[in-house]
């Protein structure tokens, strides 16, 4: 399945299926090797894509998965959420042992949606923040809609502080650890604590 869900004179941006799973891990692992080691050059690479490609397999079949795409068709960007359904192990469990139903809210009817794999190409002539604010409105969108909902994360340090500045309130839910090459803390957000962000950037969503 591949959709094309925004087009400018610069980028496009494609929400795209399962099949596309092992590209996606491939781009998100080494945009996160070139930004933070300036390098690819470890040996651990080819086992960190295949260890992220088969994470994202166990959440496939509920997962909006996001692709940027340059105008000679290079990929610059991506983005993925998903609804959890309680019973596969999140990220969040295996790389801090938090479990959202302990650590946010035990009420059954609250639903947890994590967002994951955010990845741009710095050096793609776009600017960042633009590419960022754009793949998060389409990432909360199905958040913000969900009465009852909270935004579960594993988040670069840095662009943690980013997000905060641009009006998403989080709640940090433990210490960081060091993953996929960068300083990562664990996040939540509400949907109440998402919405100024989504409020004001929505327009983003919209131009779809």
């Amino acid at each position: 399945m591949k959709k094309l869900v925004y087009t400018n004179a610069t980028y496009q941006i494609w929400q795209l299926g399962k099949e596309n799973l092992y590209t996606l891990a491939e781009f998100v692992v080494k945009e996160n090797y070139k930004h933070h080691t300036g390098s690819l050059a470890s040996e651990s690479i080819r086992d960190e894509i295949e260890a992220v490609y088969q994470e994202e397999l166990l959440y496939a079949d509920h997962s909006l998965i996001f692709m940027v795409y340059d105008k000679v068709g290079k990929i610059i960007g991506s983005i993925r959420v998903f609804k959890w359904d309680k019973e596969q192990m999140l990220p969040i469990q295996k790389i801090f042992g938090i479990n959202p139903l302990k650590a946010i809210h035990p009420e059954a009817e609250y639903n947890y949606w994590h967002i994951g794999r955010f990845a741009i190409d710095s050096f793609a002539g776009v600017p960042t923040l633009t590419l960022f604010k754009q793949l998060m409105v389409y990432a909360v969108h199905p958040i913000v809609c969900d009465d009852k909902s909270y935004m579960i994360a594993e988040t670069d340090s840095k662009l943690l502080k980013v997000m905060n500045a641009l009006g998403i309130e989080t709640t940090r839910l433990g210490d960081s650890i060091y993953y996929l090459a960068s300083e990562t803390v664990p996040v939540c957000s509400s949907k109440q604590g998402l919405s100024r962000f989504y409020v004001h950037y929505r327009k983003l969503y919209q131009a779809s």
